[in-house]
């Protein structure tokens, strides 16, 4: 796991200076603490920060083939290495090292670009070409590692985060809008935008090649275009297990302590139930909670730490929860403003003290119908049929009643249920209880400047692209296709990956590995969800493993209680960064109107956090990174 940095100039005979590189590569240094390389040659400069996992002693990069006219940096880990360099060496190439990343380098001789499909694994890489003066960059199918680029009168810079680019005083700092409308409705952007204009994120599943200042940007993975199987359910489940069960394994390679995140919910626990299958020694487990009890699932994942025996180290924590927003809102290089990035730090810094690698749950949600979203829109469906007629009435009754404190809760479900029937266009399909920010809210929030700026656009154009592209009539797994695309990729991904690295911390996702993803879009929906029952195939796959009350539970979701926090602690940060001196000063949002959210929440008569969260990490973030 690493940092990686790359200047490739326009004029080939033209060297990178080398401060540049140099102040790229540093402000990549929490990604990896434990090594750095650079390399300057006429037309381009390579550089990265290393922590080490495999090949620990020898894998230092840059790293040039063997003629030393192609070298490589990257960011990842490749769990098919091994059988890649046998097949490799097979064809006559010779390796200098013991690092899995080599291996693509060699990949990309012998089989061009075609070479990502080939490779398993979490990875952004990083090739330059003297031979034919070409750069060519690769993303994982998922988009578990990050790839920045910009385009300047140069050429091409790229970077693992944005940080890295802003070191350079050519690529500029103004701001996208759209972007802007894009945080704001979904709390987070989407690819290929970033909240600077200029600067794109390399979408995942997708390789760029950049050669006589051209850029080609191709996609090589969809799994939309996989065909659905007619498989029974014991069929389903068997091989969802044995896929699940490779996927661990192989993902256990490393050089270094590793254990794994437990929430107690069935992904975690089903990672941890396969690593501990054949295990020599207990596994490693990491927890974490919050004192609010409502936010509290410590039990759960002690549980199931002592039903397998791991190793257990929990915490339950009342942060400084202003600190860890002043410190970690800017480190996110755009806004971000999914409120489960607090927990994601602080587990990650617990399980950092004991060990360098972390297996974790993420992506079961996405491809096997977690989401409550999903049992929405079946809800929506049936009653959009007989109940359209009182939706308006209804909506009024939910927007009079008090949000409750807690988690959950029949009111707050029923709150957001009718919201999003109310409020959203009906072809977002489950993305309406996803948008954050709706068309009248918007309306009141933004300055005339800014709705200026903004006509003609349309925040909602990239989820019903998306939505388009899913597989034919299953309806589901359109869904969770468009889930796989944006909110995995833009939020989750995003979210562990920046947290973990910010505490030099790697992070592997079992559930992302190729075989269980294609495994999972080649089964129709009613295998994911069935009679109200969400994951089914999943469960049937872990019956045995793990007991019912596991199975079963419901699903909790990784949060903390920020809507009660913005009544309380920090409340004094909310009015510092919301006041209205500092909303005028940046000219987008109403002053006034801005106040007024702030009040109602304060008083408990409405919860607006999804609205105000955002907007003070907008405003953080762009006191930090704003010229």
């Amino acid at each position: 796991m690493c940092g990686i940095a790359a200047i490739i100039e326009r004029d080939p005979s033209r060297l990178a200076p080398e401060d540049d590189l140099r102040g790229m590569v540093t402000a990549l240094i929490h990604r990896g603490p434990d090594d750095e390389g650079r390399r300057h040659e006429p037309g381009a400069a390579l550089g990265m920060r290393r922590l080490a996992v495999v090949g620990v002693a020898t894998g230092h990069q840059p790293i040039a083939n063997e003629t030393g006219e192609a070298h490589i940096v990257g960011n990842g880990e490749i769990y098919n290495f091994l059988e890649l360099r046998r097949e490799l060496e097979g064809q006559g190439h010779r390796f200098r090292t013991g690092s899995d990343i080599e291996s693509l380098l060699h990949a990309y001789e012998e089989w061009g670009e075609d070479f990502p499909t080939r490779v398993r694994g979490m990875f952004a890489v990083v090739i330059w070409d003297a031979r034919t003066q070409t750069m060519f960059a690769a993303r994982d199918r998922a988009g578990e590692k990050p790839l920045f680029y910009v385009e300047t009168s140069r050429g091409l810079l790229l970077a693992s985060e944005v940080k890295a680019l802003l070191t350079l005083p050519e690529v500029g700092r103004a701001l996208d809008v759209e972007a802007v409308d894009q945080f704001l409705t979904f709390e987070y952007v989407i690819t290929p935008r970033t909240i600077i204009q200029g600067i794109m994120k390399l979408p995942p599943a997708c390789w760029m090649r950049y050669r006589a200042g051209a850029i080609t940007v191709q996609r090589y993975w969809d799994p939309s275009a996989i065909p659905v199987r007619p498989w029974t359910d014991d069929e389903a489940a068997e091989a969802l297990r044995e896929a699940l069960q490779r996927a661990v394994t192989s993902q256990l390679m490393s050089e270094v302590p590793l254990g794994a995140f437990l929430s107690g919910g069935i992904d975690s626990s089903a990672i941890v139930a396969l690593m501990s299958r054949g295990a020599s020694q207990p596994v490693r487990t990491f927890s974490m909670g919050f004192e609010d009890g409502s936010y509290n699932e410590l039990p759960y994942a002690r549980e199931v730490a002592a039903l397998f025996g791991t190793s257990h180290t929990e915490q339950l924590v009342t942060p400084d929860i202003g600190e860890l927003f002043d410190r970690l809102i800017p480190h996110f290089d755009e806004p971000f403003a999914d409120v489960s990035l607090f927990p994601t730090y602080l587990v990650s810094k617990v399980a950092r003290a004991h060990v360098t690698v972390a297996l974790s749950g993420d992506g079961g949600d996405e491809l096997f119908g977690g989401y409550d979203t999903y049992e929405a829109q079946a809800l929506a469906a049936r009653f959009e049929g007989v109940g359209a007629s009182l939706v308006p009435a209804l909506a009024a009754v939910g927007a009079a009643l008090p949000p409750s404190g807690q988690k959950k809760g029949l009111v707050n479900k029923f709150k957001r249920f009718i919201n999003g029937v109310a409020t959203a266009p009906a072809d977002l399909g489950h993305y309406r209880w996803m948008v954050h920010l709706d068309a009248r809210r918007r309306a009141r929030l933004y300055t005339p400047a800014l709705q200026a700026a903004l006509a003609g656009s349309d925040q909602y154009a990239p989820v019903r692209e998306v939505l388009s592209r899913g597989q034919g009539s299953d309806a589901l797994n359109r869904a969770l296709f468009a889930d796989l695309t944006l909110y995995l990729a833009d939020d989750i991904l995003v979210k562990v990956d920046r947290m973990a690295m910010a505490t030099s911390l790697e992070t592997r996702a079992p559930f992302l590995d190729v075989d269980v993803m294609e495994l999972a879009f080649s089964m129709p929906g009613h295998l994911k969800i069935r009679d109200g029952v969400r994951k089914h195939v999943l469960k049937q796959a872990m019956r045995g493993l793990l007991p019912d009350r596991i199975l079963h539970r419901k699903k909790e979701g990784f949060s903390i209680p920020l809507k009660n926090w913005l009544r309380r602690e920090l409340q004094p940060l909310m009015r510092e960064l919301l006041s209205p001196e500092r909303v005028r000063r940046r000219g987008l949002f109403v002053p006034a109107e801005v106040t007024a959210l702030v009040e109602a929440h304060v008083a408990g008569r409405e919860n607006h956090a999804h609205t105000l969260f955002p907007l003070m990490v907008f405003e953080r973030w762009a006191t930090a990174h704003l010229r």
